[in-house]
């Protein structure tokens, strides 16, 4: 697995995407990570020290698996960029069909028959 910098990595997501077209799929997975062991942790609670948490993000295609992480300011940027390169290759959606609106029961109130005055 490949650390890379938020900008390489989503570049690198793109080429992923772009070679998934043909065949196979791109997984990525978001994660709480402080990037410290359990130990480390631990230690910094007693200590009374603020453990600063980071998202960690990781693509798999196929056997090739690369991450990021992203602290809590960079956030917002990186989501956006994300956001963009999902909306670029994500053509093999299909649109969604709607069904017509249907009468509201008070506008068009139908006329009811008693089958007994039918008969």
């Amino acid at each position: 697995m490949v650390l890379l910098q938020p900008d390489p990595f989503l570049s690198e997501l793109t080429s992923m995407f772009a070679k998934s077209t043909e065949k196979g799929s791109v997984w990525v997975t978001f994660k709480r990570s402080s990037l410290k062991s359990k130990v480390q942790r631990n230690k910094m609670k007693t200590a009374g020290q603020a453990i600063d948490y980071r998202c960690l993000i990781r693509a798999t295609y196929g056997n090739k698996t690369i991450s990021t992480s992203v602290g809590a300011k960079e956030h917002q940027r990186f989501q956006a960029s994300y956001a963009t390169v999902l909306k670029a290759h994500m053509t093999a959606l299909k649109k969604r069909e709607r069904k017509d609106k249907k009468v509201k029961k008070g506008s068009a109130k139908k006329a009811k028959t008693d089958p007994m005055v039918l008969a």
